[in-house]
This record gives structure tokens, sequence and C-alpha cells, in this order.
């Protein structure tokens, strides 16, 4: 059996292809009776609507998978780290970080909503003893907002397409707050994100980060077009050594 790590709100892409089937048809009909206007209109549409769809799939199954393989390789992690994924989710990012961490341990927390397809603690469980890694898996749930962990506690933070789901602003800065608090210092946090992405070098900034930037991760992971891009926003917590990481498009 293989690792299952479903699909990032499936809501979304079943929407688009069924748009874009509905909009074919229109445009068929419109061939048919030669109306030039509706067949272009509506192919267009289609197009659209199909080509999203495909796109969003594209990135859910494998453009974040290996967006998420060149910042882990990135990192230069020496394989003794304490890795923390926030919304880890069915595991993807916090299995894969496991692979790199032979000596070392990669914790998870969520709260297991639906947002992506399957979503449980089991499943994740699952995928990890699937990929050979629970042995240096650890579980738990809770709250963005309010990690269950002390200050000063991991090396490195992660988070992936999770953190624009907190509907509020302050929500979202909390959240940041947080994982910038149990990092030790020098430690380094990761956060890929889609939407509201913009404002969080400068929160990450007000919390007392070091180095915080942003970046593009290309084509490869749009959900569905260029204005759901995904981003990465990298910083370091002050008070310790940190080598800036530069991450390539994918």
């Amino acid at each position: 059996m293989k690792a299952d790590y479903g699909v990032d709100d499936p809501r979304v892409p079943a929407v688009l292809a069924l748009a874009g089937l509905g909009a074919l048809v229109v445009a068929i009909v419109g061939v048919v009776l030669g109306i030039v206007g509706l067949w272009v209109s509506f192919g267009i549409i289609a197009l659209s609507c199909l080509g999203g769809a495909a796109s969003y799939m594209y990135a859910t199954l494998r453009g974040k998978h290996r967006a998420w393989a060149t910042i882990l390789d990135s990192m230069g992690l020496r394989g003794s780290e304490t890795v923390l994924d926030v919304g880890c989710g069915r595991g993807a990012v916090l299995i894969a970080a496991a692979h790199r961490l032979p000596r070392g341990r990669a914790v998870g927390i969520d709260i297991w909503t639906i947002d992506q397809s399957g979503n449980r603690a089991a499943a994740t469980r699952r995928n990890a003893e699937l990929e050979g890694v629970a042995g240096r898996v650890s579980l738990a749930t809770a709250d963005a907002r309010h990690l269950p962990f002390p200050a000063d506690t991991f090396d490195v933070v992660v988070s992936s397409l999770v953190i624009h789901n907190i509907s509020s602003a302050d929500g979202r800065r909390q959240a940041l707050d947080e994982a910038l608090r149990v990092l030790r210092p020098g430690g380094r946090v990761f956060i890929a994100d889609i939407f509201s992405v913009g404002s969080y070098p400068a929160e990450l900034d007000s919390a007392g980060a070091a180095h915080a930037s942003i970046r593009d991760l290309g084509p490869g992971t749009w959900f569905g077009n260029p204005f759901v891009r995904t981003r990465l926003v990298t910083g370091s917590k002050s008070g310790g050594q940190s080598a800036d990481v530069e991450v390539e498009r994918i």
C-alpha cells in the first residue's frame, strides 16, 4: 500500500470541473446552432474552468509535494532536529520532514477539519507507518493559535496551506506569533500559503523575527490560476545564528 495524502478542499476542483463541463455543453450547442458568440464565449469559459481544475489537481497531488521536497532539502538539516508542522493534515510535509530526521523528531498538530479530504489523525498515523517513519512522528490535536508547547522547543516550524483558513487577521497574526514563540533562538520558520500571505513577513518582523522574506513557488503550485498561487514566507527567531535559505522556483 502507498501513503495517501488526500486532496486540498476537493470541493473546489469538483465545482470547476462541473462548471467547465456545463460550459462545454453550451458551447457545443452554440456550434450546432451556428451561434458564434455563444460557442466562443462559453468555449472560453469551459477552457478556463477545466484548465483551472487540472491546475488545481496538479498542485495538490504533485506540485506542492515537489515544492516542499525542495524547501526541506534547502534547509540543510543535520538530521537531529525537532520540527513542528502546524496544520499537518494527512502528513505530506510532516512525513517528508521525518524522512530527513533519522535522529530527530517531526511533530504535527491539526484540528482535523474537512478542508482536506479524509483528514483525520488515524490517516496521518497510517501514512507515517506506510512511509516507515512512525517511530519519529508525533501528533497532537491543537489550534495553530494556541500551540500546546513551551517556548523555545523546536528547531524548525513549517506550515503548508493552513493559516489562511483562520478567518480573522488577528487570528492569523496570533498563529504566526505562536510559530515564532515555540522556535528556539536561531530556529527557522517556513510558511507556504495562498491567501493573506503578503502580510506575513511584516507580522513576523513585528513579533521579533529576523530575515523575514517572501517568494513565489511557481506555476506548479497554482491552485487553479495565478491569482491563487502559493508563496513561501521564511524567517528566523532572533537570538541565535541562522543562515538565510534560498529556495529555487519549482
